[in-house]
């Protein structure tokens, strides 16, 4: 009889990290050189980050948009419009909720705290790992080799450039998998056994629970309205279409991918009553790039991060900070993590540019990717639905 092998999720592993890394740091006995070597691991991973987001960005948005020649005219700009908005629509709900909810529990008191205790201890070393493309080259050239592979797509060529880029994603994809994912409980280790060395870690903590229950509510809530809104144009019970998208937020929560959940989320849509033809486009569509979960996530654990550090937090950078992501994170919610690593570049838009603040960053957001996969995937079933009415009307009045 075969063994079964125990795997235990990213979100575990995480939390175990923060835990052995808050311990190591609080015990007197260890040494300050054995912490500075678990800061010198988390410095060398941030170094190999930096280098391969752009790389990333490549990859998936140039994938992304490449594939937008399978849809239909008219149906795909109205889809992918509807995604933006709704993209857009959650990170301003999220920014409002945050800036009058968070400064409840996010004291003056706490944030003084956080600034005084500093950085923590240095790396022993660095490596200067430097990029071999910036971040905005990166998203000029991945917008305009997807556009004219998807261009050329669409007058029955350009199939090499585009296998040429399919591969090229398959291997992002891969070293997400394979090196940045199984990796991060350890980078987030050293940056909690930093945080805890320097005395900062408990203040953190207290604020960090709190956002983490408040952006799971305003998932579900959004989510719902969705459903009510596009449930009631379409003349259908908004609470049965909710009721039939559970098996797919269920599945996204377990896998954190929305590619992964496709199957059952077109499932999902076929018990809403979405034809065959509109959820067979849409779904796989919208699950590269609707955002709206990722994007409550990553406005509203900004937003707490800029307060914590008692940084300016105005509406109109974080708009713009929105409006970037919404379309540099394409593809990115595909892979777990991919999201927040699509983002990082674009963090010191709103003033999260150390390292320590990127770190804290990635651990907010990574607690509970798999919540926003689960939002993510379940308006793309609202959206199927609205989109379902327009085609049926469509047809009707021919």
């Amino acid at each position: 009889m075969s063994k079964r092998k125990i795997t235990i999720g990213l979100v575990p592993r995480l939390i175990i990290a923060i835990i052995i890394g808050i311990i190591i740091g609080q015990l007197s006995f260890i040494p300050e050189w054995f912490i500075r070597i678990l800061v010198t691991l988390s410095s060398l991973f941030s170094s190999f980050l930096s280098f391969f987001i752009p790389l990333m960005i490549i990859g998936l948005v140039t994938k992304g948009i490449a594939d937008l020649t399978d849809g239909a005219g008219k149906l795909l700009g109205i889809t992918a419009l509807t995604s933006y908005i709704s993209t857009l629509i959650g990170g301003t709900i999220a920014y409002f909720v945050a800036i009058n909810l968070f400064p409840s529990f996010i004291t003056v008191d706490l944030v003084e705290k956080i600034t005084e205790a500093g950085g923590g201890v240095e790396p022993l070393f660095t490596i200067p790992l430097e990029p071999f493309i910036d971040v905005t080259a990166a998203i000029v050239l991945a917008f305009m080799m997807g556009l004219s592979i998807s261009w050329l797509r669409g007058i029955g060529s350009g199939e090499i450039l585009y296998k040429g880029i399919d591969e090229f994603e398959k291997i992002i994809v891969k070293v997400l998998e394979v090196v940045i994912v199984p990796l991060l409980p350890f980078y987030i280790l050293g940056n909690f056994a930093n945080m805890s060395r320097s005395g900062s870690v408990f203040a953190v903590l207290s604020i960090f629970w709190k956002v983490f229950l408040v952006v799971i509510i305003m998932h579900i809530l959004y989510i719902s309205l969705m459903f009510i809104v596009f449930g009631t144009y379409a003349g259908k019970n908004p609470f049965a279409l909710i009721k039939n998208q559970i098996p797919g937020y269920m599945t996204a929560v377990g896998t954190q991918s929305s590619a992964a959940t496709i199957p059952v989320n077109i499932e999902c849509a076929m018990n809403n009553g979405v034809s065959e033809q509109i959820r067979n486009f849409v779904v796989p569509l919208c699950a590269t790039i609707h955002l709206a979960g990722s994007m409550i996530t990553i406005t509203s654990c900004s937003t707490a991060l800029l307060l914590m550090y008692d940084l300016p937090h105005g509406y109109g950078m974080i708009l713009g900070f929105i409006a970037m992501l919404g379309i540099a994170m394409v593809a990115a919610p595909g892979a777990p993590g991919g999201a927040i690593m699509s983002a990082l570049p674009f963090l010191p838009m709103v003033g999260i540019a150390t390292d320590a603040m990127q770190q804290l960053m990635i651990s907010l957001y990574l607690t509970q990717d798999s919540f926003g996969t689960a939002a993510n995937v379940s308006g793309d079933n609202a959206i199927a639905v609205f989109i379902d009415k327009i085609y049926q009307d469509k047809i009707i009045n021919k």
